[in-house]
């Protein structure tokens, strides 16, 4: 067993907190010592008890599952001995309600673009499977119910 850290730090200052007129603005801090801005989504709290410019829980979920997915398909083209230039993701989700009626993220769609060099490209049927291999293999998209799709932009 592997264990991960985080620990998330919120401090409610001198607002009064109970009539729900507080920042949302904490921190996520990681066992490397980087510390990251974080709030509620805009879109779930208005401003300014949110700040668009931190990172929400949203976004963290979908970037998560966007860079599981290319480091496995990093190491997967490695061992393929294709040699990747330049890896990007335009990921999307999708907050939606279930049949309960509760909000989730539904669906994440990964778009990863995918730019090789050298003599040893692969074949689209073979980058497919690659990406395909890639999400079996994906720690956060194995431990979620989400609906994740990959859709690889295939550049010619």
């Amino acid at each position: 067993m592997t264990e991960y850290k985080a620990t998330i730090n919120w401090k409610r200052g001198a607002q009064q907190f109970t009539d729900n007129r507080y920042s949302r603005l904490h921190t996520w801090q990681f066992d490397g010592g980087l510390e990251i801005p974080a709030s509620s989504s805009p879109h779930v709290v208005p401003l300014p008890y949110s700040d668009p410019a931190a990172i929400d829980p949203e976004e963290a979920f979908i970037a998560s599952l966007s860079s599981c997915h290319m480091l496995w398909f990093l190491a997967i083209a490695a061992k393929k001995n294709f040699c990747v230039d330049h890896y990007t993701d335009e990921a999307l989700g999708f907050m939606e309600k279930n049949v309960g009626g509760r909000m989730l993220i539904a669906r994440v769609i990964l778009r990863p673009k995918v730019l090789f060099s050298g003599e040893n490209l692969p074949m689209d049927a073979v980058l497919m499977q690659m990406h395909e291999k890639a999400h079996e293999e994906c720690f956060i998209a194995n431990s979620v119910k989400t609906d994740v799709k990959c859709q690889p932009v295939i550049i010619t």
